[in-house]
């Protein structure tokens, strides 16, 4: 049974290789979505060592902050771009748990995250959430989480609005173009509590901004950031 059982797992990874999310290479036994090799080498920020880091420095004057940090460097082509992409294209929703869980273990080193009181994932708009299947956003939250023993509130901040693409605009534009996006409902369930707010890159931080100032209209106590990548 257990030779059978190996041959099988050894015919399904010829029709379906197990691949790195990050490099592409095929993952050993042991692996699970990012080699070895791509989890020593990714561009970790450290950030969470670091209060005035560059993440951080993004939104001074525009949102107050308590801490703010990404996991990773983005860049374009390489290993976190292509992490990102599997997270929001390929319907690898278990990446962004395992994100999750990575950000996580940074925080818990970090004096700044000791005492979240809830995660809050940025939200999609449910257009695109259902043409997507999931938020990936959600799933980041869902692995710190489960990390943190906290909770991850959905139902409190939420996208009215479904803006096109910001790739292609400015600092000027996608501020905005997040205008009036985001609002608040059942504010008692977040007021007066640590809110970590998460999503997948930062850019100009014109996203985390328009959630940001819509949770602060809610009385919460604290607002914290975490996304896994951030674009220089």
């Amino acid at each position: 049974m257990m030779l059978f059982k190996r041959i099988l797992g050894d015919l399904l990874g010829l029709l379906f290789p197990n691949l790195c999310c990050g490099c592409g290479t095929y993952l050993y036994q042991g692996e699970a979505l990012l080699c070895t090799k791509c989890l020593y080498h990714l561009p970790y920020t450290d950030h969470h060592l670091h209060v005035e880091n560059i993440a951080a420095k993004q939104l001074w004057g525009r949102l107050p902050c308590h801490a703010v940090m990404a996991l990773l460097y983005f860049k374009k082509g390489g290993r976190t771009q292509n992490i990102i992409h599997s997270l929001k294209y390929k319907g690898r929703q278990d990446l962004g748990i395992k994100l999750g869980n990575m950000i996580a273990g940074k925080l818990l080193m970090s004096i700044a995250y000791q005492n979240i009181d809830l995660v809050v994932p940025v939200p999609l708009h449910p257009s695109k959430e259902r043409s997507r299947g999931y938020n990936q956003s959600k799933c980041i939250a869902e692995g710190i989480a489960a990390v943190l023993g906290v909770q991850v509130n959905t139902t409190s901040l939420l996208r009215s609005k479904r803006t096109g693409t910001q790739t292609k605009k400015g600092r000027y534009g996608r501020a905005e173009n997040m205008k009036t996006v985001f609002s608040i409902a059942g504010p008692e369930a977040i007021a007066g509590k640590h809110i970590l707010l998460v999503d997948d890159v930062m850019t100009t931080g014109a996203t985390l901004e328009a959630c940001g100032i819509a949770l602060l209209t809610a009385n919460i106590g604290m607002l914290s950031i975490a996304t896994v990548a951030f674009a220089e």
